[in-house]
């Protein structure tokens, strides 16, 4: 090979070497500029600097870790309860609240100014310190011409605060896992737990006890809980079961609110002897003829044939728990959980709502019990339209559950399809309310 070939083959590999140290350098470049536009690079460290958020929790057979695990939930949920306002504290937060009521008088309500309001949050103390805001105060201003606030509404919405923080500590107390919920078995512990602390509660027999807790606790399976098995503590404080629950601490409650308290002695009592009563052969469970006596009698044999192929049952039979489901449904129909369970039964299809085929098959029910009692039936298309027209579903051909709960009408429409009684009642709602303003007295199905 001559001089020149060489120095030509030199160069060109020199070339070559150029064209792959710019083509490094470029990739370099793209990596630097990459890094630092993603957040990566050496200005900005701060993700090395991000705390742990994410800890395992402890297998079964961890058992070290799981103790470890427990002890620290309790020294939590301890300090958690010391940093609340005792009684005496709260005593005291009253003391210092009526001391600095600001004249005139509102009603029989006593008021205190922003200015004094403050005053009083730098003497009540560090745990105060939270309830003293102008946001809170705020909430509480209504039509006071002088700006004021009520002392009585503000030392409630301490003692609101207060009992809230109180609970959710005591409900945290059976969350064996320690993820904000409860299984139907810790919430029947809560209960039980709980009974010596209601007054309401001091004459029922022990031997009672296990029938209490299983109707309290019904009403926050039946409403709250998921496929998973379990109830948010968020959901059990947020929802007004709990007042009705702790309304029972009240020594002198009365004889009316009792009544209407699900968690009542005496409303307790009356369900599980309305049970007892319907079990004719005493075996402890309701067969479907025993059950088509509840009530008044009147829910049709084609909605109760629904109730036992949709529900659990054993070897076709309705145990205690089965029933107070039932009973929480047809008792509290307005309510949209009731309205759920009830929905299923009449979505036979299981399509996700109810169309004109739905309504007519148990409407003929209703139809069928008409002509026992020896009544003229009433027309389907006449109840079919006035049902969508109650309704107003969003397809004029179809309506669902939401399509119900929208419009508060649910009860009504359920009332109709299922029960005769429940029909006649809205049949005759004009003539009903006539003998009400007349102090007459609401007649029976047959009496028409």
């Amino acid at each position: 090979m001559d001089k020149h070939n060489c120095r030509r083959l030199a160069n060109t590999k020199k070339d070559e070497k150029s064209d792959e140290e710019k083509k490094a350098e470029e990739t370099e470049l793209f990596t630097k500029y990459y890094t630092e536009w993603k957040g990566g690079g050496d200005k900005d460290k701060s993700y090395k600097n991000i705390p742990r958020f994410y800890y395992r929790l402890p297998a079964e057979d961890e058992v070290l870790l799981q103790k470890l695990r427990e002890e620290s939930r309790a020294v939590f949920l301890q300090r958690k309860s010391r940093e609340l306002l005792d009684n005496e504290e709260l005593q005291n937060l009253w003391f210092l609240l009526d001391k600095h009521q600001v004249p005139p008088v509102s009603g029989e309500e006593a008021m205190i100014s922003y200015e004094a309001y403050l005053q009083v949050g730098e003497k009540a103390g560090p745990k105060c310190k939270k309830f003293f805001t102008a946001r809170v105060y705020s909430k509480l201003l209504h039509s006071d011409p002088y700006g004021r606030i009520s002392i009585m509404q503000f030392f409630n919405y301490v003692m609101r605060k207060v009992w809230l923080h109180q609970t959710r500590i005591g409900l945290s107390l059976y969350d064996v896992a320690g993820q904000g919920h409860l299984r139907e078995s810790d919430l029947e512990n809560y209960i039980l737990e709980l009974i010596p602390t209601l007054p309401q509660l001091d004459g029922l027999e022990k031997s009672f006890y296990s029938f209490y807790v299983c109707t309290a606790v019904r009403c926050w399976v039946s409403a709250f809980f998921s496929s998973s098995g379990k109830i948010k503590i968020q959901d059990i404080l947020a929802c007004s079961f709990l007042d009705d629950l702790l309304e029972l601490r009240d020594e002198e409650l009365s004889k009316e609110s009792q009544e209407s308290n699900w968690f009542s002695a005496p409303s307790a009592l009356r369900v599980y002897g309305q049970y007892l009563n319907l079990d004719k052969d005493h075996n402890g469970m309701l067969s479907k003829e025993e059950l088509s006596r509840y009530g008044t009698a009147t829910l049709t044999s084609v909605f109760l044939d629904r109730v036992f192929q949709e529900c659990l049952t054993y070897d076709g039979e309705m145990d205690y728990k089965t029933y107070l489901d039932f009973v929480l449904a047809l008792e509290n129909r307005k309510e949209p959980a009731a309205l759920q369970y009830i929905f299923k039964l009449l979505d036979m299809e299981n399509q996700g709502y109810l169309n004109v085929f739905s309504l007519n098959y148990f409407f003929r029910a209703i139809q069928e019990q008409m002509k026992l009692h020896g009544q003229e039936p009433v027309t389907f298309q006449d109840v079919k339209d006035e049902i969508f027209d109650m309704v107003k579903p969003k397809d004029p051909y179809k309506i669902t559950l939401q399509d119900l709960v929208n419009s508060c009408q649910g009860d009504t429409v359920t009332s109709i399809l299922i029960d005769l009684n429940g029909f006649w009642t809205y049949e005759n709602r004009e003539v009903l309310v006539a003998n009400d303003n007349d102090g007459s007295n609401t007649a029976d199905p047959d009496d028409s």
